[in-house]
């Protein structure tokens, strides 16, 4: 029953788009063509539509991907926007396929689409069919707008955006640029929860050339003495910087700092908060 329901709200929504005055922006075959920028940070997919702006698919390292359709004209289109796979040129009869709806907001630069339409979008261009939005008062007016991706030329530029894919690092610089790492009461020995968190921050500092200095900061809680506490933040802050040489990172890179129980993040009034406080962070700057 909702498979005939969503077939006749298709089946309206075409002929009530086709019976109102609008406007279409669409790359023909000749002009459809898929561009692809890879790198172990970001890859990226993206068709130029004429006279409208940029389509594109981005899938950042450590996030999923996403679509973005950014038009030249800024501001030209807000409220609610249909996105529906329709069928290209040459696949007559092909029945339409409703992804989803998305609201946009006047102050919204661009139409982002999430992770999970973006998918279905990049699965009906490798059927051959057309991701198309479809939205009500373009430029102000009551006209309909409709922006719509080609499929032509689409598959080898999309084996080749996989394949970038595929060789994303895990993290990105945001994920691993602020870490801090946490200890138990009187321990400096890396747990190997620990040791798996620092060889996503080394395998991304080997890759990313632009980073130019690691801060390497041992912490501890205020238990003890202070003297105590200061050796035991500098045992810690230590033996993070040992692991990361280990892995292959240039020592000429990391500074290592300690400061006891200075700097707490929280008070020392619980344990849960001490426990917060016993801590090495390690931060990275690029240039």
């Amino acid at each position: 029953m909702k498979i005939r329901i969503k077939v006749l709200f298709l089946t309206l929504f075409t002929l009530l788009s086709q019976a109102v005055n609008g406007v279409t922006f669409m790359a023909d075959i000749d002009q459809s063509k898929w561009t692809v920028e890879v790198s172990p940070f970001a890859c990226q997919l993206e068709q130029v539509v004429p006279s409208y702006g940029i389509a594109r698919f981005f899938h950042e390292a450590g996030e999923k991907a996403v679509f973005q359709l950014l038009p030249t004209q800024k501001g030209t289109v807000s409220g609610s926007v249909r996105l529906v796979a329709e069928a290209s040129p040459w696949q007559p009869g092909v029945t339409p396929a409703l992804i989803g709806a998305l609201k946009v907001s006047a102050a919204d630069k661009q139409i982002t689409v999430k992770s999970d339409y973006a998918g279905e979008m990049l699965v009906s261009l490798y059927r051959g069919m057309s991701p198309t939005f479809t939205m009500q008062g373009w430029l102000g007016s009551d006209e309909v707008l409709r922006v719509a991706l080609s499929a032509a030329n689409f598959q080898k530029s999309y084996s080749s955006y996989i394949e970038c894919v595929d060789q994303l690092l895990p993290v990105n610089y945001r994920q691993v640029a602020r870490t801090a790492v946490l200890f138990p009461p009187a321990q400096w020995r890396l747990s190997d929860a620990t040791k798996e968190r620092l060889n996503l921050i080394a395998q991304y500092i080997k890759t990313d050339e632009k980073v130019a200095s690691v801060y390497v900061d041992g912490h501890s809680d205020n238990a003890g003495r202070r003297l105590l506490n200061r050796d035991l933040s500098k045992q810690r802050a230590e033996e993070v910087s040992r692991y990361l040489l280990a892995q292959g990172i240039d020592e000429k890179v990391i500074t290592t700092r300690y400061h006891g129980e200075r700097y707490p993040v929280v008070a020392n009034n619980s344990a849960k908060n001490r426990e917060r406080n016993r801590r090495v962070t390690i931060r990275l700057e690029r240039n």
